[in-house]
């Protein structure tokens, strides 16, 4: 039990979590609605702290974030419970596990770091499930990530009061951002969540830090799938955020609570991204899905094809070092560095604890 951070006592002597917007209000011995935020005594502690679920190299595509080191390693892991209650959560037998055994692995931050290095993976990635509700532990890792030169990557919901927020990503590199729709409706009844605090993280990533960042979608038939709510969000992104935020809509299948819905149609993604093009927006893809036209990176100057990818398997790369394109010199926005070749489709499971 590691002491947590981001809380205060009420008058009636609970103690208020001030990480998210939950504001989960605890009576001695109860766990937040992210299960991994207890209160003992008179303070908060985080439970998962040097604890994941496991460890993996995996592409950084696989995050996705496709303007960030193209064709990069990452080492991935996660711990355990989530701050948002998805009833289509692809990863539920992590994010919303309730048995601490599931922990299998042991690490300190500076094991993680050393680990990475000695992978060949240029980051290391806070993903599996919301590194929120885990982000002292993601923070110091972070720290240890740059003492080695390495970088910091958070796959993350959004949902994050302000004071932590901009603690947080003062230290990361990366964020991919999942934006689980445009209605208020669908955050409420699918996911327990209100969708104005992800909007405002998404504002202040692009308008107050120098974490470069991407959105994901998920796209759920008869959910969050119309022409009409694709139109909005993407306008809205275009003109909150501007055309160079990279877009990525991905497929869904049927999983933990909604197992009575169809698998998204390729054809879904293919309208989604011409919606998305149509109002301006100059990098947008499909995933989960094989689909090279909408894993390309395509210069927005010349439109010139400059990253061609098949799911995540970067196929070509004609970008230099500086992410200009060749072709007409266009700078193409993103982090960029030499291209080494890409380290393709691989999942490699890692065990740190021994």
């Amino acid at each position: 039990m590691t002491p947590g951070r981001w809380w205060h006592r009420l008058d009636d002597g609970r103690i208020q979590c001030d990480l998210c917007p939950r504001d989960c209000r605890l009576h001695e011995g109860q766990r937040g609605m992210c299960f991994v935020r207890q209160r003992v005594g008179d303070a908060m502690v985080l439970a998962t702290y040097g604890r994941s679920s496991g460890f993996c190299i995996d592409p950084i595509e696989k995050k996705p974030l496709n303007h960030f080191y193209p064709g990069s390693s990452v080492l991935s892991f996660g711990t355990a419970g989530c701050n948002l209650a998805c009833k289509f959560c692809q990863n539920w037998d992590i994010s919303k596990s309730r048995e601490m055994d599931r922990l299998q692995d042991a690490a300190s931050p500076g094991r993680i770091a050393e680990a990475a290095r000695a992978s060949g993976a240029a980051s290391v990635a806070f993903t599996y499930n919301d590194p929120v509700i885990f982000a002292e532990y993601a923070m110091d890792t972070a720290d240890a990530c740059h003492a080695l030169g390495l970088h910091s990557v958070a796959v993350t919901a959004g949902y994050m009061h302000a004071a932590p927020r901009r603690e947080f990503y003062a230290r990361m590199d990366a964020a991919n951002v999942d934006l689980k729709a445009f209605t208020e409706q669908f955050y409420f009844q699918q996911t327990g969540a209100h969708l104005a605090p992800v909007l405002d993280t998404l504002q202040y990533l692009r308008h107050e830090t120098d974490c470069w960042f991407e959105i994901t979608t998920l796209l759920i038939p008869q959910h969050n799938d119309s022409d009409t709510e694709i139109d909005a969000m993407t306008r809205w992104i275009a003109d909150r955020l501007g055309p160079d935020v990279p877009l990525h809509f991905t497929a869904f299948h049927p999983d933990y609570k909604m197992t009575d819905v169809v698998p998204t149609p390729p054809a879904t993604l293919t309208q989604a991204r011409a919606i998305a093009l149509g109002n301006g927006l100059h990098h947008v893809y499909t995933g989960n899905v094989h689909d090279v036209e909408g894993g390309t990176t395509f210069c927005p100057g010349c439109h010139q094809a400059l990253v061609r990818r098949d799911w995540y398997a970067v196929l070509a790369c004609e970008l230099d070092a500086h992410g200009t394109c060749p072709h007409c010199g266009t700078p193409i926005a993103g982090r960029f560095g030499s291209f080494g070749g890409g380290f393709g489709r691989r999942r490699i499971p890692v065990r740190l604890a021994a």
